[in-house]
Formats: structure tokens, sequence, C-alpha cells
């Protein structure tokens, strides 16, 4: 029996997801983006709810700022955002790659009962929607 295609975003998230929290020092996150390969992480607190998102982009000029100065970079929380696009596990990936044409972004946190229990991303969506065509 051929494996089935996924049809929602439960059954191609990541659920190990890299996160951090507002307390954490930007320099550590961008060693875990780098690590991680994200182009951003979410932002949770200590219950795993999601508070934020934070990016490469948002965190470049800074760390820029505070290597000529030869400062200690921020927070995470003084950089994030608190405005944070997110999806739920039960939506159809194929409404969710609709969403995602654009400037959108490309890793989206997936939030369940408040809480983060993975992320998303366009590459995980789009390796999907080959799997679909597939079968």
């Amino acid at each position: 029996m051929p494996n089935k295609a996924p049809t929602t975003v439960r059954e191609i998230m990541s659920r190990d997801c890299y996160r951090v929290t507002g307390k954490t020092a930007v320099s550590t996150l961008a060693e875990g983006l780098t690590l991680h390969r994200l182009p951003g992480v979410p932002v949770v607190d200590e219950r795993d709810h999601l508070i934020g998102f934070i990016s490469e982009q948002d965190v470049l000029g800074k760390v820029l700022e505070s290597a000529y100065l030869n400062e200690e970079p921020p927070l995470v929380r003084e950089l994030m955002r608190n405005e944070v696009l997110t999806v739920t596990p039960n939506k159809s990936i194929t409404d969710l790659a609709q969403e995602m044409l654009g400037n959108k972004p490309k890793v989206y946190p997936v939030v369940e009962q408040e809480r983060l229990v993975g992320i998303v991303t366009r590459r995980d969506v789009l390796n999907a929607i080959l799997r679909m065509r597939r079968s």
C-alpha cells in the first residue's frame, strides 16, 4: 500500500522545534538559528505559550551594531514581534500554501490551545504539495 500523502499541518509540522524565551540573549539566538538552519523562531513563556516571534532580519542590525560598539547584544524580548501569524495543526496544507504566497512568513508557529506544539516551514509545505501531486 503506497504512503498516503499528508493533508494537514499536523502531519508535516516539526514537533521538537527550536524555540527561545524573551530572556534569551540575541547572540544565543543567532547561534541557534544557524545551528537549526531556520530564518526565525517562536518566543515562548515558561508554560510554552507563544508570546512572540523573532527572525534573522529582526536581529541582524542589532548584532552588527553591538559588534561595532563592542556592547552586549540585547535580549530577545527587546526585539521580538508580538503580533505573530500562527496556524493550527488541523489546517489544510493547501490552504496554508495559498496563505504563504507573497510576503508571508517562512516559518509559522503551530498553536493548539494557546500552546506552541510545533512549527511548519515553506519547505515543509512545498514538500507536502509535491507528495500530494505524486499520489
